[in-house]
Protein backbone atom coordinates (compact mmCIF):
# COMPACT_ATOMS: atom_id res chain seq x y z
CA UNK A 1 0.00 0.00 0.00
CA UNK A 2 1.41 3.57 -0.81
CA UNK A 3 2.19 5.59 1.73
CA UNK A 4 0.46 9.04 2.20
CA UNK A 5 2.45 12.33 1.42
CA UNK A 6 2.46 14.81 3.98
CA UNK A 7 -0.18 17.61 3.06
CA UNK A 8 2.06 21.05 2.34
CA UNK A 9 -1.10 23.17 3.38
CA UNK A 10 -2.54 24.07 6.18
CA UNK A 11 -5.81 24.34 4.00
CA UNK A 12 -6.16 20.85 2.90
CA UNK A 13 -8.98 19.59 2.96
CA UNK A 14 -9.48 16.09 4.05
CA UNK A 15 -11.55 14.84 1.12
CA UNK A 16 -11.88 15.88 -2.71
CA UNK A 17 -13.55 15.08 -5.53
CA UNK A 18 -14.38 15.80 -8.82
CA UNK A 19 -17.65 17.00 -9.36
CA UNK A 20 -19.71 15.45 -11.55
CA UNK A 21 -19.03 17.39 -14.81
CA UNK A 22 -15.53 17.46 -14.17
CA UNK A 23 -15.43 14.09 -13.69
CA UNK A 24 -16.78 13.33 -17.20
CA UNK A 25 -14.05 15.88 -18.34
CA UNK A 26 -11.60 13.41 -16.99
CA UNK A 27 -13.01 10.26 -18.37
CA UNK A 28 -13.34 11.99 -21.68
CA UNK A 29 -9.02 12.24 -21.20
CA UNK A 30 -8.87 8.59 -20.07
CA UNK A 31 -10.60 7.43 -23.33
CA UNK A 32 -8.14 8.81 -25.90
CA UNK A 33 -5.75 6.59 -24.79
CA UNK A 34 -4.91 3.01 -25.23
CA UNK A 35 -5.81 0.00 -22.36
CA UNK A 36 -3.12 0.26 -19.38
CA UNK A 37 -2.06 3.84 -21.06
CA UNK A 38 -4.77 6.05 -18.88
CA UNK A 39 -1.92 7.51 -16.86
CA UNK A 40 -0.71 9.50 -19.91
CA UNK A 41 -4.04 11.68 -18.83
CA UNK A 42 -2.44 12.73 -15.30
CA UNK A 43 -1.48 16.20 -16.77
CA UNK A 44 -5.11 16.83 -18.18
CA UNK A 45 -6.35 15.64 -14.65
CA UNK A 46 -4.46 17.87 -12.62
CA UNK A 47 -5.24 20.96 -14.61
CA UNK A 48 -8.54 19.95 -14.34
CA UNK A 49 -8.48 20.29 -10.67
CA UNK A 50 -6.74 23.23 -10.30
CA UNK A 51 -9.59 24.74 -12.29
CA UNK A 52 -12.41 23.29 -10.14
CA UNK A 53 -10.26 24.15 -6.60
CA UNK A 54 -8.07 26.93 -7.77
CA UNK A 55 -4.81 24.86 -6.77
CA UNK A 56 -4.10 21.03 -6.01
CA UNK A 57 -4.47 19.87 -2.45
CA UNK A 58 -3.30 16.22 -1.51
CA UNK A 59 -6.36 14.74 -1.21
CA UNK A 60 -7.30 15.89 -5.23
CA UNK A 61 -3.80 14.39 -5.88
CA UNK A 62 -4.59 10.81 -4.12
CA UNK A 63 -7.78 11.43 -5.82
CA UNK A 64 -6.58 11.35 -9.09
CA UNK A 65 -3.84 8.41 -8.24
CA UNK A 66 -7.35 5.84 -7.50
CA UNK A 67 -8.77 6.68 -11.00
CA UNK A 68 -5.33 6.25 -13.11
CA UNK A 69 -4.27 3.41 -10.94
CA UNK A 70 -1.07 5.07 -10.23
CA UNK A 71 0.80 5.55 -6.92
CA UNK A 72 0.28 9.18 -5.28
CA UNK A 73 4.20 9.52 -5.75
CA UNK A 74 3.94 9.26 -9.34
CA UNK A 75 0.62 11.84 -9.39
CA UNK A 76 3.13 14.30 -6.96
CA UNK A 77 6.39 13.74 -9.63
CA UNK A 78 4.25 15.10 -12.20
CA UNK A 79 2.66 18.22 -10.67
CA UNK A 80 5.85 19.05 -8.74
CA UNK A 81 7.27 19.29 -12.45
CA UNK A 82 5.26 21.54 -14.38
CA UNK A 83 5.41 24.91 -12.96
CA UNK A 84 1.84 25.93 -14.03
CA UNK A 85 0.65 23.12 -11.05
CA UNK A 86 0.21 25.28 -7.75
CA UNK A 87 0.52 22.61 -4.61
CA UNK A 88 -0.68 25.69 -2.45
CA UNK A 89 -3.64 28.17 -2.35
CA UNK A 90 -3.19 30.89 -4.89
CA UNK A 91 -5.09 34.35 -5.19
CA UNK A 92 -8.04 35.05 -7.28
CA UNK A 93 -5.27 36.30 -9.98
CA UNK A 94 -2.07 34.68 -10.51
CA UNK A 95 0.13 37.02 -11.72
CA UNK A 96 2.94 35.29 -13.58
CA UNK A 97 5.79 38.17 -14.14
CA UNK A 98 8.15 36.95 -17.06
CA UNK A 99 11.83 37.85 -15.39
CA UNK A 100 13.64 36.78 -18.35
CA UNK A 101 16.20 38.88 -20.34
CA UNK A 102 14.06 40.46 -22.88
CA UNK A 103 11.16 41.15 -20.45
CA UNK A 104 13.56 42.56 -18.06
CA UNK A 105 15.65 44.85 -20.42
CA UNK A 106 12.17 46.08 -21.06
CA UNK A 107 11.31 46.94 -17.44
CA UNK A 108 10.19 43.67 -15.81
CA UNK A 109 11.42 45.02 -12.90
CA UNK A 110 8.92 48.47 -12.71
CA UNK A 111 6.03 45.79 -13.56
CA UNK A 112 6.99 43.88 -10.17
CA UNK A 113 7.30 47.59 -8.59
CA UNK A 114 4.11 48.83 -9.92
CA UNK A 115 2.75 45.48 -9.06
CA UNK A 116 3.65 45.76 -5.33
CA UNK A 117 2.29 49.38 -5.18
CA UNK A 118 -1.20 49.01 -6.55
CA UNK A 119 -1.65 44.94 -4.49
CA UNK A 120 0.90 45.09 -1.83
CA UNK A 121 2.13 42.16 -3.24
CA UNK A 122 5.90 40.91 -4.48
CA UNK A 123 7.51 38.35 -5.99
CA UNK A 124 6.04 34.75 -4.41
CA UNK A 125 3.25 36.75 -2.18
CA UNK A 126 -0.16 36.71 -1.91
CA UNK A 127 -1.90 39.96 -1.22
CA UNK A 128 -3.66 40.73 1.90
CA UNK A 129 -6.80 40.43 0.47
CA UNK A 130 -6.09 37.24 -1.00
CA UNK A 131 -6.85 38.47 -4.83
CA UNK A 132 -3.18 38.67 -6.02
CA UNK A 133 -0.49 35.94 -6.32
CA UNK A 134 2.78 37.17 -7.42
CA UNK A 135 5.27 34.59 -9.04
CA UNK A 136 8.71 35.33 -11.81
CA UNK A 137 8.56 32.79 -14.24
CA UNK A 138 10.67 32.46 -17.18
CA UNK A 139 10.45 33.07 -20.56
CA UNK A 140 6.47 32.99 -21.86
CA UNK A 141 6.93 33.29 -25.50
CA UNK A 142 5.90 36.79 -26.23
CA UNK A 143 9.49 38.70 -26.15
CA UNK A 144 8.16 40.72 -28.83
CA UNK A 145 5.65 42.48 -26.55
CA UNK A 146 7.60 42.39 -23.94
CA UNK A 147 7.44 43.32 -20.70
CA UNK A 148 4.67 40.48 -20.18
CA UNK A 149 2.64 39.04 -17.63
CA UNK A 150 0.30 36.09 -17.22
CA UNK A 151 -3.03 36.28 -15.69
CA UNK A 152 -4.26 33.34 -15.21
CA UNK A 153 -4.99 32.12 -18.47
CA UNK A 154 -4.53 35.48 -20.35
CA UNK A 155 -1.05 37.89 -21.71
CA UNK A 156 -1.25 41.10 -20.61
CA UNK A 157 1.62 42.67 -23.52
CA UNK A 158 3.79 45.96 -23.33
CA UNK A 159 3.50 46.91 -20.13
CA UNK A 160 4.57 49.67 -18.14
CA UNK A 161 3.49 51.57 -14.96
CA UNK A 162 0.46 53.00 -15.62
CA UNK A 163 -1.31 50.87 -17.68
CA UNK A 164 -0.61 47.97 -15.95
CA UNK A 165 -1.81 49.54 -12.60
CA UNK A 166 -5.12 50.36 -14.65
CA UNK A 167 -5.38 46.73 -15.51
CA UNK A 168 -4.81 45.82 -12.05
CA UNK A 169 -7.68 47.61 -10.70
CA UNK A 170 -10.38 46.58 -12.92
CA UNK A 171 -9.30 43.48 -11.86
CA UNK A 172 -9.90 44.52 -8.21
CA UNK A 173 -13.40 46.04 -9.19
CA UNK A 174 -14.52 43.05 -10.48
CA UNK A 175 -14.02 43.61 -14.22
CA UNK A 176 -11.96 41.39 -17.08
CA UNK A 177 -9.61 43.83 -18.70
CA UNK A 178 -8.85 43.37 -22.00
CA UNK A 179 -5.76 40.60 -22.58
CA UNK A 180 -3.15 41.22 -25.18
CA UNK A 181 -1.05 44.88 -25.14
CA UNK A 182 -1.82 47.15 -23.46
CA UNK A 183 -0.55 50.56 -25.67
CA UNK A 184 -2.86 50.17 -28.17
CA UNK A 185 -1.20 48.39 -31.17
CA UNK A 186 -2.73 45.32 -32.52
CA UNK A 187 -0.72 41.79 -32.01
CA UNK A 188 2.29 42.49 -32.55
CA UNK A 189 3.02 44.90 -35.07
CA UNK A 190 4.91 47.55 -34.87
CA UNK A 191 3.76 50.60 -32.64
CA UNK A 192 1.41 52.70 -34.83
CA UNK A 193 0.63 50.39 -37.04
CA UNK A 194 1.65 47.52 -39.65
CA UNK A 195 4.16 49.26 -42.08
CA UNK A 196 4.11 46.50 -44.62
CA UNK A 197 1.12 44.90 -46.79
CA UNK A 198 -0.99 47.76 -46.52
CA UNK A 199 -2.02 47.37 -50.48
CA UNK A 200 -3.84 44.65 -49.28
CA UNK A 201 -7.50 45.92 -49.79
CA UNK A 202 -9.04 46.39 -46.53
CA UNK A 203 -6.48 45.93 -44.27
CA UNK A 204 -6.17 49.87 -43.05
CA UNK A 205 -2.57 48.65 -41.69
CA UNK A 206 -4.04 46.10 -39.48
CA UNK A 207 -4.67 42.10 -40.73
CA UNK A 208 -7.42 40.75 -39.91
Amino acid sequence: MSAKITPISADEPRVWAFTPENRAKVDAAIKKYPAGRQASAVLFCLDTAQRQHGWVPQAAIEHIAAILGMAPIRVTEVASFFTMINRKPVGKYLLQVCGTTPCWLRGSDEVFAAIKEETGAGKGETSADGLFTVMEVECLGACVNAPVVQVNDDFFEDLDKDNLKAALRKLKAGEQPKPGPQNGRHASEPAGGALTLKSIAGSSGVQS
